[in-house]
């Protein structure tokens, strides 16, 4: 059989981590078939105490320090450490389920592909944060991320939590350690470029806890609208309708806002813009609630706050491009 290395970058996970490791070390693959490494970025925290409770309990459970503390740098360290043949990323924040692993090494051979993974349920433990799930499930939140919503197995261009090939590794090389966000989606656009298919089956399922709160939500989609430009300067033919139609609805309604205080046409084009916007927002928030009509009011907050955040920091990346300044710092902490 073959060994997996699962991966696990954090800092600062103790809410989370324990079970976040338990459902990797209750997988139903034979117990030394999976490799654990959890790679902590100088966590300040409980996660060190709870790992090393956690490392005396299973001796399959390495953990590595990550001084850099930012995403990348993990997965390189974790990479540099895996003996298995397939690895798997697995983030701090999410739980997966017992036969992902076993379904992830079935698809593989199944399908050929050089990645696979699954669907990944948005889920809170607050009514803020499960309504925050309900948007980011919802096509109309998140455009066309498939693993996000797709009950279909098919090709795609990126998923969260996949399974790669060890020779993957050998010939797209590790992760581009200056993207501190959307290094995973920069990471699969080389894989496809090498010529590997990245293939999702809904079947293989991962359970991600949502944030809690309207700004935690705009500082987390503001920090992926931002660096996807820094992915798109890298590699230009990643991009994507979805990347445009946030930053394009934010320069609509600031183009129609300042056209408002010279012209009547400017107020119309507002009137236009804005109100075509909040009666989709009624229409996808309704249907998202529908049978849970008591998150309808929270969806109509948070469906906007992440086209705008987005929009927003997609347009202030690219602004900062254009104009020849460097990366913000704001920009590159980490938002847990």
């Amino acid at each position: 059989m073959k060994r997996i290395s699962v991966l696990v970058p954090i800092r600062n996970e103790a809410q989370y981590i324990e079970r976040c490791l338990h459902s990797i070390l209750n997988q139903t693959l034979p117990a030394e078939a999976i490799e654990i490494l959890v790679i902590d970025g100088l966590s300040t925290d409980l996660t060190p105490q709870i790992l090393s409770r956690l490392q005396a309990e299973e001796p399959r459970i390495q953990v590595l320090e990550n001084p850099a503390q930012t995403a990348p740098y993990a997965m390189n360290i974790g990479l540099r450490h895996a003996t298995g043949d397939i690895w798997v990323r697995v983030d701090g924040h999410c739980e997966i389920a017992p036969d992902y692993l076993a379904l992830c090494l079935q698809v593989l051979e199944e399908t050929g592909a050089g990645c696979v993974g699954g669907r990944l349920n948005n889920v809170g433990e607050t009514a803020w944060a499960r309504a925050i799930a309900m948007g980011m499930s919802s096509p109309f939140g998140v455009g066309n991320a498939l693993f996000r919503y797709t009950q279909t197995a098919c090709e795609v261009d990126t998923l969260a939590f996949g399974a790669y090939r060890r020779e993957v590794l050998e010939k797209v090389g590790l992760f581009n350690e200056a993207l501190t966000r959307n290094q995973d989606d920069e990471y699969n656009y080389r894989v496809r470029a090498a010529g590997y298919r990245i293939w999702l089956d809904p079947r293989i399922q991962s359970t991600y806890y949502t944030r809690g709160s309207l700004p935690t939500l705009w500082k987390q989609y503001y920090q992926y609208g931002y660096w996807k430009i820094i992915v798109l300067r890298e590699h230009p033919g990643s991009l994507q309708l979805r990347h445009l139609i946030p930053a394009c609805f934010v320069l609509s309604l600031a183009g129609a806002l300042l056209l408002s205080i010279f012209s009547f046409w400017g107020c119309f084009l507002l009137g236009a813009i804005g109100g075509a916007y909040c009666l989709a927002d009624l229409y996808f928030s309704a249907r998202q609630a529908w049978t849970q009509f008591r998150y309808f009011p929270a969806l109509l907050l948070i469906f906007p706050t992440l086209h705008l955040a987005y929009g927003v920091g997609f347009l202030g990346a690219l602004f900062s491009f254009l104009l020849g300044k460097k990366l913000s710092d704001y920009s590159t902490k980490l938002t847990r």
